[in-house]
């Protein structure tokens, strides 16, 4: 065999080996990115509106997250979601949240604005002795979580 040929053969035995490790491995073993660092956080939350609880949108109203920008750029939060631990889910519209600016997710009914957004419930959405706040960007990355009374 020429040097050439030779080469030829050792490329493809090599070439062939790593495709027979690459199909061994399991499924388990494949490695999803991270989610991204993100500049947006969950600030303060009111998961106890003050008074007593009527159902009243102003009650339901005083309860509220916080999320904020913590960043120079603007960030499009559309589609993004803030999920209770008992999985209630708010998702949110177009929203464009400004550098430094944050947003109040109220839980009754109201018109939506930049500074503040309704999940249009009916009844309270946070637990007052228990409950975590999770904030998952448009592709379900976790990308903020905020938790309160017992573990």
């Amino acid at each position: 065999m020429s040097p050439r040929t030779i080469t030829r053969v050792v490329a493809l035995a090599l070439a062939a080996s790593g495709l027979a490790a690459a199909a061994a491995v399991p499924a388990s073993a494949t490695v999803h990115p991270a989610a991204p660092r993100s500049p947006i956080v969950l600030g303060a939350i009111q998961y106890d509106s003050p008074g007593r609880d009527d159902h009243s949108q102003k009650s339901l109203n005083a309860e509220w997250v916080t999320v904020t920008n913590t960043g120079r750029g603007t960030v499009n939060l559309k589609d993004w979601t803030l999920t209770d631990r008992a999985h209630q889910t708010y998702t949110f519209h177009n929203l464009r949240l400004a550098g430094h600016q944050s947003v109040r997710v109220h839980t009754g009914k109201g018109r939506d604005t930049g500074r503040d957004v309704y999940q249009n419930r009916r009844d309270y959405a946070w637990d007052n002795s228990r409950d975590t706040a999770t904030l998952r960007d448009n592709h379900r990355h976790t990308i903020a979580t905020k938790s309160w009374g017992r573990r």
